[in-house]
């Protein structure tokens, strides 16, 4: 087997390796916390604070209505007890039951619409948190592929290692340090002949060129410098 023939053989190895690495990169960067599942979650995590709020307001709502309805509970008992004989008085416990009928009707009207948002909230919080539980298993899902994805592209780039170390050693040691250094300058280092037409650089090649290549000499592109296999 000619030198250029083994060369190219190493090349394509190489080319798969390099590939290999490239989608092993890019496993690798999708592998982690994902973007959109933890925007969610910040937005759960809001929505739960805003429900704590509105909750409390609630809360804070129904004892205000519980205070004014034990003021006007007492006042009306002793408006309508008898007890007081007095008309100044009689209209002044007239006019406190009237201010507190009206404190109750406006905390009831501010309890309802903090109770409506309650269950505004609420609906949000429930679709939120369903959105992040289809998105949290849509994403561990995909993190279980990536991994194993992860470990067949590791177990691929050792097989392919291994194949290149064996091709390698089956190689001059001289032909193997000038290719790597041809690899590191030009990309390419070996170029297929394909109808006198050196692939690398697709100019016509010289019929000597073409000659000591067909003789199994290895030969440069007088173009590219690259190495010229004839298949």
């Amino acid at each position: 087997m000619s030198v250029a023939r083994q060369l190219y053989q190493l090349q394509e190895v190489d080319l798969e390796i390099e590939s290999a690495e490239r989608a092993l990169a890019r496993v690798i960067s999708q592998i982690g916390e994902s973007a959109e599942v933890a925007k969610v979650r910040q937005q759960l995590e809001q929505e739960q604070k805003r429900l704590e709020e509105l909750k409390h307001q609630q809360h804070s709502a129904e004892w205000e209505i519980d205070d004014v309805v034990t003021k006007l509970t007492a006042a009306e008992e002793t408006l309508f007890s008898g007890r007081v004989k007095n008309p100044k008085e009689l209209t002044n416990l007239q006019r406190e039951v009237d201010v507190l009928k009206t404190q109750r009707d406006h905390l009831e009207e501010k309890a309802l619409e903090v109770i409506e948002r309650v269950e505004q909230s609420e609906a949000s919080l429930s679709e939120v948190s369903k959105r992040l539980e289809t998105l949290t298993a849509e994403w561990q899902s995909q993190q279980k592929q990536l991994s194993e994805e992860k470990e067949r592209l590791k177990s691929v780039l050792a097989a392919l290692g291994s194949k290149r170390q064996l091709l390698a050693g089956e190689i001059e040691p001289q032909a193997v340090e000038f290719y790597q250094g041809l690899k590191k300058d030009k990309g390419t280092a070996v170029a297929r002949v394909e109808q006198g037409i050196c692939r690398g650089c697709r100019i016509s090649l010289p019929t000597t060129e073409l000659q000591q290549a067909r003789g199994g000499n290895l030969v440069q592109c007088s173009s590219c410098g690259r190495i010229l296999f004839l298949a």
